[in-house]
């Protein structure tokens, strides 16, 4: 028997791979082109300009066909040698993932772990830093928001904390899941590389991996003696255009990136920003109203903390399963799984991230509500109070204009 809502498209709420829009599906029907003149060369420049505006840099991006974890080991693979320590300030899952690499590559990794169900302590990293006197810490690690605990780390604090310990480590920050839904200044905040992926608040299919290097990033990797070729910043500077993605280029998944940066730059990064923040605030409203029932909570304790990509709730005597069986089976919305140690099944995900919008958001979390009731979880209002949360941040916009930004030269608007 089929469900009774089997008609329309599924609403994909899990913390990547977010929905991709159709404009960026259109933009990959078409055949394959020449990868040694032409229009790929002007794609790729204008790809590598529109991430280097999104993560706010003026070092150099590189493009790599890949996942999130290519991404981590190809910023290991050009900063660090065997021998080497990296400090892992963790808050999550996905930093213990990255170390974990680090020590396949022969990195010697050092743990600074956040308070249970709390981020990063910028002071505490400063002690650290302060008491490594002869400079044997060479590496900083952190993700900037952490799917798994639904934490989000202040990046910009902990690059303050860096200078102010005067200590010459580089911050590496992984920003997979923040890229674009979370201000993230690479350049002004003192991160030095920084990793991305393509599916996520970038709404394009997973296949790509981003790093940013900056200039003592680069330096970094001009010291070391060998870095292997597929991820060597060096060979990928190169002079022709097959270097930059040592090989083919993955010409598909750069149509599609090149047509969700138009996207993004159209609406504006601040106003896309902006739009994350609004959502993930009702999707707080409402779970925060649903724990009033007693049977779902927070993961995140600091309401500061908690992420603007993806909220992680926590259930108290239950079994997450039903739920999740019960909206994706009965309503058609699909939401994360809990995920990593204390997690796995005892949580579940809501991702508001990529290509989401107001009726998606509170559609997903009509659903929840839906389900809780037909379930028998207890729970509070938590629709009534994400609506009413919503509107009343909308409510000054109402009458203002909406302002668009101008296109740049390069075609990307500015």
């Amino acid at each position: 028997m089929k469900p009774p809502f089997h008609g329309g498209r599924e609403l994909l709420a899990i913390p990547g791979p977010t929905a991709v829009p159709d404009r960026v599906l259109a933009a990959m029907q078409r055949p394959a082109i020449d990868i040694y003149a032409g229009e790929l060369h002007d794609i790729t420049a204008r790809c590598l300009e529109g991430l280097k505006r999104a993560f706010r840099t003026r070092g150099e991006v590189y493009i790599y066909a890949a996942n999130g974890h290519g991404g981590w080991e190809a910023a290991l693979a050009n900063v660090l040698a065997a021998g080497d320590r990296a400090l892992a300030l963790e808050s999550g899952l996905f930093v213990p993932a990255w170390s974990e690499m680090a020590r396949s590559l022969g990195i010697e990794v050092e743990t600074l772990a956040a308070e249970e169900r709390r981020a990063v302590c910028p002071a505490r990293l400063a002690e650290r830093l302060a008491a490594d006197r002869q400079g044997a810490i060479r590496a900083v690690l952190v993700a900037q928001v952490d799917t798994a605990s639904g934490i989000q780390n202040d990046i910009a604090a902990i690059g303050r904390a860096m200078d102010e310990a005067g200590h010459d480590a580089l911050l590496m920050v992984d920003a997979v899941a923040s890229l674009v839904s979370t201000p993230f200044a690479m350049d002004d905040w003192r991160v030095d590389v920084a990793v991305a992926g393509s599916q996520k608040g970038l709404m394009s299919p997973p296949g790509l991996a981003f790093v940013a290097a900056g200039e003592r990033a680069r330096r970094r990797r001009q010291a070391l003696a060998a870095v292997p070729r597929y991820w060597d910043w060096a060979f990928r500077d190169g002079p022709e255009h097959y270097m930059k993605y040592c090989g083919t280029a993955p010409e598909h998944m750069l149509f599609a990136l090149n047509e969700a940066l138009d996207m993004l730059f159209e609406e504006g990064l601040a106003a896309a920003i902006a739009r994350h923040d609004l959502l993930a605030r009702a999707t707080r409203a409402a779970v925060g109203g649903w724990s009033e029932g007693g049977a779902l909570e927070f993961n995140a304790l600091d309401a500061k903390e908690r992420a603007n990509a993806v909220t992680t709730v926590r259930v108290n005597g239950i079994d997450p399963a039903p739920l999740l069986e019960f909206c994706r089976q009965r309503l058609g919305v699909v939401l994360g799984i809990g995920i990593g140690p204390g997690l796995s099944g005892r949580a579940f995900r809501i991702a508001h991230m990529g290509h989401v919008n107001a009726a998606a958001m509170l559609g997903t979390l009509g659903c929840v509500e839906t389900a809780l009731a037909a379930l028998a979880i207890p729970h509070g209002g938590g629709l009534a109070a994400a609506t009413a949360g919503l509107a009343g941040l909308l409510r000054p916009l109402a009458a203002g204009e909406e302002r668009r930004e101008p296109l740049a030269p390069c075609g990307h608007p500015a």
